[in-house]
């Protein structure tokens, strides 16, 4: 497939997900759940740049260019469906950035660069969401109020997660479930201390490093 194609249905994909988003906002779903939803939907079109594009030059585009687009939303609540409204939280921001890093680093290693985005993907808007409905045990770190149950919902669902995509690109089951609950833990503590929307920059990154220290390439 052309590689401007592939860039064609990957922003028409994006501009589905914060469309759908702006309408469930309307349903008063909540904007917890909104965001997450928006936070999802984008973080898994990683999938489609490692299978659709051929040069990570073009892939690298729809994360760029969405720097800008979210920063723009942040100042002008354009979004509403994926902005907190809060001063400061700039998550929606840093989460393309870190897509952005990696592209080139790890183009060349499809597995490891959809991989590392998952954590962040699945269970940090897990994290969120669960932590905001049932979050009664409270905790803090480095200045922030976190949740003993939001940060379980980030240890499994970053394991579930991790191991599943690891067994999409035919790792064996061994692998995969040995890697998901090392990446699990290890991006578990990275988010609980990771201040001011931080996490969704530090946590794609540090599964980046970690799956590379395991020396799984493939």
């Amino acid at each position: 497939m052309s590689d401007w194609i592939a860039l064609v249905i990957a922003f028409v994909y994006v501009s589905l997900i914060l469309a759908l988003g702006e309408g469930l906002r309307g349903l008063k779903l909540g904007v917890e759940f909104t965001r997450k939803f928006v936070h999802i939907g984008v973080g898994m079109v990683a999938f489609l740049l490692v299978a659709l594009f051929q040069n990570w030059q073009f892939a690298i585009i729809p994360p760029l260019v969405f720097i800008v687009v979210n920063f723009i939303s942040y100042r002008r609540q354009i979004f509403s469906g994926m902005e907190t409204g809060q001063k400061g939280q700039l998550g929606t921001v840093y989460f393309p950035i870190s897509f952005a890093i990696l592209i080139p680093i790890l183009w060349q290693f499809p597995a490891i660069l959809v991989t590392s985005l998952m954590p962040m993907t699945w269970g940090d808007a897990f994290a969120a969401i669960i932590g905001k409905r049932f979050g009664a045990h409270k905790y803090s770190a480095v200045g922030q109020i976190k949740s003993i149950e939001g940060s379980l919902a980030m240890l499994v669902f970053s394991f579930v997660a991790v191991t599943l995509t690891f067994l999409i690109f035919y790792a064996p089951l061994t692998t995969s479930l040995i890697v998901g609950i090392v990446v699990a833990l290890v991006t578990t503590m990275v988010e609980a201390f990771s201040p001011w929307g931080l996490d969704n920059l530090t946590v794609p990154i540090a599964s980046a490093i970690l799956l590379m220290l395991l020396g799984i390439y493939f």
